[in-house]
């Protein structure tokens, strides 16, 4: 179809211009996050007719104004269906936004709407920027005073400077499609695209791909660090009555991906590397046993496996882009000398940390950490690769055996009783040199379970059903019983002994001591016999 200005003013007149909502998602949670709104023409003879048969020719009569508003009116008409903090972005032509009744036209539309300023976004192209840049910024900076968010459109296409990003204060860039459309088939195109993301990053603003219409772009852009996307791939523009559907429905399942990086560091790994053997690279960081992670210089998390994300407490989607301060304000304050040590090019191994533990009745956290800082081409640090193994277990493992030696070293000095240990299996691992001369048994022998053969027939079967009792439930021994000694008399002894527990509440090993009793017993023996005379 032919159109002509008449058409449009026709259109304009009859209210024929809708609104169409194209979703926008988060590309590392596949959360929508926004909805584009794009003018359609609903013509009644045709099939919805493409801006680009009208925009132009709107701008250039000066009907472009009351499209806009048109247009805009009846899609914030829909804001009740859109639940907090879903947003709507709107692009504005160039020659509106030198227009100075602008911010107030859009706020008035806004609050008739009842829609928060904050969740809309006004989307400026670079050729808008070309003239007047005073007014420009006078423009822009009463937008956001009001509360409105700023984008710029079709990054990389136009003619602006870097100075616009500088002076402006804008919130996202938009990367134009015809750079994602190639990106995954051409090296300069995809160079392009990372250096925009970086560039994005540098400023602190979100980055956001037009026109993904692929996995394999998706996913690329992940890798890259682009934050939004935009495109077919999450879905096609649609009508108000779609909405719900959408909402009610997940864009995109997100695979779990090695890193989502920026300036860079990920884009030599990316085209040095197949597809192969990037997967096997996943696997190994994935399967990895410590805890692993990549930080920017700004000490935010570019990537990080499975086992960091565990030792964390969150998972791994909630880490990348925050920092290491925002996701461990309690630690940070101890490990921040040595991320700036690091971000600064020093290596570090085998740096201890401990934190207090936020569970009652668990252990201090201990984790040996090792930072790696990582250079580029021109030999400078852009970020920071790190290594975390727990050794929390292990820690008290180690206190467990201190303590029990500290232990058998006092009942060394009781010079009444004689000390013994044996494993959690009831195997006895050392005896007291005051032990032997006691019995008949040498120093060899009273290794393992040798020890029993010294004891009264009479008394082995209750000894040995005590011991299988104490070493099944942990429960502390308490027994008395008969040796034979080297004179060949039998002697009573006392042995009493309790377990040492493990972390995990496993036994490691039993102390205790043995009393000789005999005279007290036949000083009882005595006694009970004078009673019955």
């Amino acid at each position: 179809m032919l159109v002509t200005i008449d058409d449009v003013r026709r259109a304009l007149d009859s209210h024929q211009l809708i609104p169409y909502f194209q979703p926008v998602a988060e590309l590392h949670t596949g959360r929508l996050t926004s909805f584009e709104v794009l003018a359609r023409w609903q013509h009644p003879e045709h099939a919805p007719i493409l801006p680009e048969n009208f925009i132009a020719l709107a701008e250039e009569n000066g009907l472009i104004e009351i499209l806009t508003q048109q247009v805009l009116r009846k899609a914030l008409l829909a804001a009740p269906l859109l639940p907090d903090p879903v947003s709507l972005a709107v692009n504005i032509s160039a020659t509106q936004l030198h227009d100075p009744r602008l911010p107030g036209q859009i706020q008035k539309l806004a609050e008739e709407a009842g829609f928060p300023a904050a969740r809309l976004t006004i989307e400026v192209t670079e050729s808008a920027l070309l003239t007047d840049l005073k007014q420009t910024q006078t423009i822009v900076g009463e937008l956001k005073a009001i509360g409105f968010h700023l984008a710029l459109d079709d990054f990389g296409t136009g003619y602006s400077s870097l100075a616009h990003l500088q002076a402006l204060p804008f919130d996202e860039l938009k990367i134009d499609r015809s750079f994602v459309a190639t990106m995954t088939s051409k090296r300069e195109s995809r160079k392009i695209v990372a250096a925009i993301i970086g560039l994005g990053h540098s400023l602190g603003l979100i980055t956001v791909a037009e026109g993904v219409e692929t996995e394999e772009q998706a996913d690329m852009l992940l890798w890259l660090g682009c934050g939004l996307g935009q495109g077919w791939l999450f879905g096609r523009p649609v009508t108000t009555g779609k909405i719900p559907a959408l909402l009610a429905s997940p864009l995109r399942e997100v695979p779990v991906v090695l890193s989502a990086p920026g300036d860079g560091w990920a884009v030599s790994s990316l085209e040095a590397l197949p597809t192969q053997r990037l997967a096997q690279l996943q696997a190994i960081y994935d399967g990895a046993p410590v805890g692993l992670c990549f930080l920017d210089c700004d000490m935010r998390y570019v990537s990080l496996n499975q086992k960091l994300a565990e030792m964390n407490g969150a998972p791994v989607s909630a880490h990348l882009g925050k920092t290491v301060e925002e996701m461990l304000p309690e630690l940070f304050l101890r490990i921040k000398p040595y991320l700036q040590r690091a971000v600064h090019g020093e290596a570090m191994a085998d740096v201890e940390v401990s934190s207090p533990s936020t569970v009652p009745g668990e252990p201090d956290r201990t984790v040996v950490v090792s930072y790696q800082p990582a250079w580029d081409e021109a030999d400078e640090v852009i970020g920071v690769s790190i290594a975390v193994v727990d050794i929390t277990q292990r820690k008290e493992t180690e206190k467990s055996l201190r303590e029990s030696v500290t232990r058998l070293q006092n009942i060394e000095e009781r010079k009444s009783q004689v000390p013994w240990a044996m494993d959690a299996k009831g195997y006895s691992l050392q005896a007291s040199s005051q032990w032997v001369p006691n019995t008949e048994l040498s120093r060899k022998k009273m290794r393992n379970l040798s020890w029993l053969e010294a004891l009264n027939p009479d008394d082995l079967a209750p000894v040995m059903k005590i011991m299988r009792e104490a070493l099944k439930t942990g429960k502390p021994i308490d027994i008395e019983y008969r040796v034979r000694s080297l004179d060949g008399e039998w002697k009573w002894m006392h042995s009493q002994g309790s377990p040492r527990f493990g972390p995990s509440g496993e036994i490691l090993r039993w102390y205790g001591t043995v009393e000789d009793i005999d005279d007290r017993k036949r000083g009882e023996e005595t006694y009970e016999a004078g009673k019955r005379l």
